[in-house]
């Protein structure tokens, strides 16, 4: 399920690194709606945890998953699954504006609950969000693939904590997907199922943004959206633009969009440009064009050291996963803050919000 070519079926693979022992942490996955559940099921298998249960209402989707994941058993219900005490976390990938309804039900069963992202659609899902937190002490977190599944986005932050470019202050993003209209369900293009773009793969974006300057709040200053060249799906906005001021004054500006060429080699040329006071980083995440063979994890760093290049795919590994399953097990927050994970969502919904559409 790696395809390379096709971003919503994108589900990277790492070196096994368990963190648990066969059989210590058990999870499920419910809802398949988005081929990123193979990704985050990867994640989890290679940090050492168990998949025990699938369950999907669609059967195709099923069979594919058990294809996919032989040792997994299948489930006649959602309700089997929250019924399962050794299923201590649900792994989501339902339609955008039904993740959190289905976080809410796992949450309340005593589950953990890891999505995809975007992780909700609006502001009064997030409050129904924190509240069930608050009130079940469980666990609602998200899959920002597009730091926490890329080798590159990894080394990057480490560079960071270790000083390397001094205080980040500005952040650029820049997110291309290939539209690939014929392969997405019809949900896709409904506003109201998918939330937005800058909901929805903005979400990976500010979550970066974040992360890399160490802000726990922002306001969105601008943004806009657009239907540039769909017009046979009216709801669905092809490109969206915003830009943020951090509470500590940090910028940040990003673009996504539905526009990657058919003759890119991968499904979106993403890059990531941040800039400290004593140095900047770019991240060529998929590929370096025109580059043969194809290169993926390219890491620049410019110091006043100088120049460096490094190609990390496959030297870093994905450090989140096993993170999340020992926060499961322990109560502790070193993998992502719950803060951190609704403040990424609640940006993402206020950018939508306040986005003007371009016409």
């Amino acid at each position: 399920m790696n395809n390379a070519a096709d971003g919503m079926n994108y589900a990277p693979k790492g070196k096994p690194n368990p963190v648990v022992k066969p059989g210590e942490f058990g999870f499920s996955a419910v809802r398949l709606d988005h081929g990123h559940i193979y990704g985050m099921c990867n994640g989890l298998t290679e940090a050492g945890a168990t998949l025990r249960y699938v369950y999907d209402p669609d059967p195709e989707k099923v069979a594919a998953f058990v294809k996919a994941f032989s040792q997994v058993k299948v489930a006649s219900s959602e309700q089997e699954i929250f019924d399962d005490p050794e299923t201590k976390l649900i792994a989501g990938a339902a339609v955008t504006s039904e993740r959190c309804p289905l976080g809410i039900r796992a949450m309340e069963a005593g589950k953990d609950y890891f999505t995809d992202k975007a992780p909700l659609v609006s502001l009064e899902q997030l409050e129904a969000a924190k509240e069930c937190v608050k009130r079940t002490g469980k666990k609602y977190m998200c899959y920002y693939g597009e730091r926490l599944h890329n080798e590159c986005a990894v080394f990057a932050g480490q560079l960071i904590e270790q000083g390397a470019i001094g205080k980040v202050i500005s952040v650029a993003g820049f997110g291309p997907h290939r539209l690939n209209a014929k392969g997405r369900p019809a949900w896709f293009f409904e506003h109201e199922k998918y939330g937005g773009i800058l909901c929805d793969i903005g979400s990976h974006q500010i979550e970066q943004y974040l992360h890399f300057c160490g802000e726990e709040d922002g306001e969105v200053t601008s943004a806009r959206v657009a239907n540039y060249n769909n017009p046979e799906y009216p709801e669905l906005e092809d490109y969206g633009d915003c830009t943020i001021t951090g509470k500590n004054g940090t910028s940040f500006y990003f673009r996504v969009d539905w526009f990657t060429p058919d003759g890119l080699r991968t499904w979106g040329d993403g890059r990531t440009l941040i800039i400290g006071t004593e140095g900047t980083i770019e991240l060529r995440k998929y590929i370096n064009v025109a580059e043969e063979p194809m290169v993926t994890d390219s890491v620049y760093l410019v110091t006043k050291q100088g120049e460096k290049r490094f190609d990390v795919q496959g030297k870093v590994g994905f450090p989140f996963f096993g993170q999340l399953i020992l926060d499961c097990m322990n109560r502790t927050e070193n993998a992502m803050t719950q803060a951190h994970c609704f403040k990424a969502a609640e940006l993402g919904v206020l950018a939508q919000l306040k986005a003007v559409k371009v016409k």
